[in-house]
């Protein structure tokens, strides 16, 4: 049996990593300049979140389980993402409310550079319309994907490069923890939107859940989940589609 081919060239995992991180965001820029409003940047995204760590990955003949696609620890993974979901959702529903107070005495300038949503709000629980397929999109085309090139390609990756790290909490967190969550954030910015650099935080909580546990599945389910909450959160305080 052949072996994969080799890569053309030799590249520190460093270089590796970000140079697809870059090829990557390079690809939703050009999307959302050409058809910008439609859904073929989130397509882009969600085909070039999958595919491109498969170039590297075949030259060095490995495959998805290698970097966290795997169920071999899912009721660490599930056990995880419940009580994440108990601590953080509270917390974050008292943030809300109170930035929804806070953003129309906030000069309109710099609201419009926090958040996409400006105006009075009022607490009423609805979920969005076709929430079901909300549910499907979000987890299996945008926090699955989204998942496997960050937490799992990319944060691997550069942990190889540099495995040091404290301990916290049963996760070893280095310089890769921070770089990824770092990358994160700026790759939400390749559709103009600046307010999407709020999803640093909520980065940190998915490395550590993949350095918790060695897989993907509770920070996708937790990724999911988190997106959900923010718009019925959207929904419930200011209505709308």
């Amino acid at each position: 049996m052949s072996r994969p081919p080799g890569p053309p060239f030799r590249l520190s995992a460093v270089q590796e990593a970000v140079g697809l991180w870059a090829l990557g965001f390079l690809g939703i820029v050009v999307a959302f300049l050409i058809a910008g409003g439609t859904s073929v940047p989130k397509l882009v995204a969600t085909v070039g979140f999958l595919y491109l760590p498969l170039i590297p990955m075949r030259w060095r003949d490995e495959d998805y389980r290698d970097y966290g696609l795997t169920l071999r620890a899912w009721k660490q993974d599930l056990r995880l993402f419940f009580i994440l979901c108990a601590i953080v959702g509270p917390l974050f529903f008292a943030g809300f409310a109170g930035f929804v107070q806070v953003v129309p005495h906030l000069p309109p300038a710099l609201a419009q550079h926090l958040t996409p949503i400006i105006g009075e709000g009022h607490f009423q629980p609805r979920l969005p319309p076709r929430f079901g397929e909300w549910v499907i999109d979000q987890l299996f085309v945008v926090a699955l994907p989204e998942e496997f090139f960050y937490r799992g390609y990319l944060q691997a990756r550069l942990r190889d490069a540099w495995p040091q790290g404290r301990v916290v909490l049963g996760a070893r967190l280095g310089r890769a923890f921070w770089v990824t969550a770092l990358l994160f954030a700026l790759g939400h910015l390749a559709i103009f939107q600046t307010w999407r650099l709020a999803v640093f935080f909520p980065a940190l909580l998915f490395g550590w859940m993949r350095e918790r546990t060695g897989t993907l599945v509770g920070c996708s389910l937790f990724h999911a989940a988190c997106n959900l909450y923010v718009r019925f959160l959207e929904v419930s305080f200011f209505g709308g589609p």
